[in-house]
């Protein structure tokens, strides 16, 4: 159980300790827990490396796909992420770090994992909501599935825009 939970949970959170335990050993089929438990002990390293921007970009092995890194602050894995992040190319992979999580954030605080992971994939240029009319399409008009990050990213950049031609006038 040390892999999936941290100290902390381990000793306070007995409960759900125990609801693991009970799931561990009657849902899951045991010969195939067997099998996992091999495969990840006899694992090896994916050999992947960090790209050096115009010096081995197109011949180093590391994943070419936008990746999203989540790990609890308090995770026994925690090493292990960051290190793996240090692998992979910067400009296509992010972090999170969760605060007040251990091993499982997805059953500690699948809010803010979900938030987390619709922001990622409006950074993707996917957008989360209703598609609008084929009469808004063209304008600049928020959409209604634009979250409370985007729309102040929005704003902060018109304002800066703003901001910025002003100063321009003015010199």
């Amino acid at each position: 159980m040390a892999h999936h939970f941290s100290t902390d949970e381990l000793t306070e959170n007995q409960e759900l300790i125990q609801t693991y335990r009970l799931h561990i050993a009657q849902d899951i089929n045991q010969e195939n827990l067997a099998l996992f438990c091999g495969a990840y002990q006899y694992r090896h390293d994916l050999g992947i490396e960090r790209p050096v921007v115009g010096l081995n970009e197109d011949t180093v092995n590391t994943l070419t796909c936008p990746a999203l890194l989540v790990v609890g602050d308090t995770s026994p894995a925690v090493e292990a992420v960051v290190e793996c992040n240090s692998r992979l190319n910067p400009t296509k992979t992010t972090l999170l770090k969760m605060a007040d999580c251990g091993g499982l954030p997805q059953v500690v605080q699948p809010g803010k994992l979900a938030e987390a992971f619709k922001y990622f994939v409006q950074g993707m240029g996917y957008t989360c909501g209703r598609r609008r009319p084929d009469h808004l399409s063209n304008e600049s008009v928020p959409s209604a599935g634009m979250t409370r990050l985007a729309r102040s990213r929005t704003t902060s950049s018109s304002s800066i825009t703003s901001l910025d031609s002003s100063r321009s006038r003015s010199n």
